[in-house]
């Protein structure tokens, strides 16, 4: 069997005597987009950082094309998301004196690497940005601000794309540009992304829904419509805690 892009095995993670996540298990295959939802305070956020090794899991196992990240040293979880894994925020975090093309070389050169000019060029290009090397972030809309960070977190050629609510600070037709980007880049480069959204068009985007309700999956939906997500997700927050 096809070992999965991510591999989530009783994961848990504890704040404060609360329990944020609460034994999930969750796969995440190559080359899928999958959108995680649910309600207020139910772990998305959690679950996103300790899925990209932002945070470490109280107990259970995370594992990245097979990697344990658990059993790995700061040092070398550090290079494993410098080089298996790419972040989106909502926020673009580009550095305003630098060009697009600086700004999506800069993690590498921060990591003591020199960044290649055909795969600073090439990332722009799978962005659509690949006349836009030499502008800065104010020269550019939000929209294509959000390609250029989009493009840095791809210059690494990730195993998997981590965003969370990539296209929270776009209007709606940015949005969706954004967001048929990202599933482009799944259906024509394989590439995996796992999303944590409000947005139930934005999740409609994706192969499939993830729901968490109190730290646990309360749910899954394949290929939904946005108005079956949007009322799934009405139930889960109608239930009283």
């Amino acid at each position: 069997m096809t070992t999965p892009a991510v591999r989530l095995t009783a994961l848990r993670r504890v704040h404060r005597d609360v329990a944020a996540l609460d034994g999930v298990d969750l796969d995440f295959s190559a080359g899928s987009f999958t959108a995680v939802m649910g309600p207020s305070g139910s772990g998305k956020s959690t679950l996103l950082h300790c899925a990209a090794g932002l945070d470490r899991p109280t107990s259970g196992t995370v594992e990245i094309d097979g990697i344990a990240l658990g059993a790995l040293s700061e040092r070398r979880l550090t290079l494993l998301r410098r080089d298996r894994i790419g972040f989106v925020f909502q926020a673009y975090n580009l550095v305003p004196s630098l060009t697009a093309a600086q700004n999506v070389g800069l993690p590498l050169r921060l990591a003591g690497r020199r960044p290649s000019r055909a795969d600073v060029r090439e990332a722009l290009a799978r962005v659509g940005l690949q006349g836009r090397s030499g502008h800065r972030p104010g020269q550019l809309s939000g929209g294509q601000q959000q390609r250029v960070a989009l493009a840095r977190a791809l210059v690494t050629r990730p195993a998997v794309l981590f965003a969370d609510e990539p296209t929270g600070a776009l209007d709606t037709v940015t949005s969706r540009e954004v967001l048929g980007l990202l599933r482009g880049l799944v259906d024509r480069k394989g590439q995996t992304i796992v999303m944590v959204t409000h947005d139930p068009v934005a999740a409609s985007f994706a192969d499939r829904v993830v729901f968490l309700v109190d730290g646990r999956v309360g749910g899954k939906l394949a290929a939904p419509a946005a108005e079956q997500i949007a009322a799934r997700l009405a139930g889960l927050e109608a239930v009283p805690c």
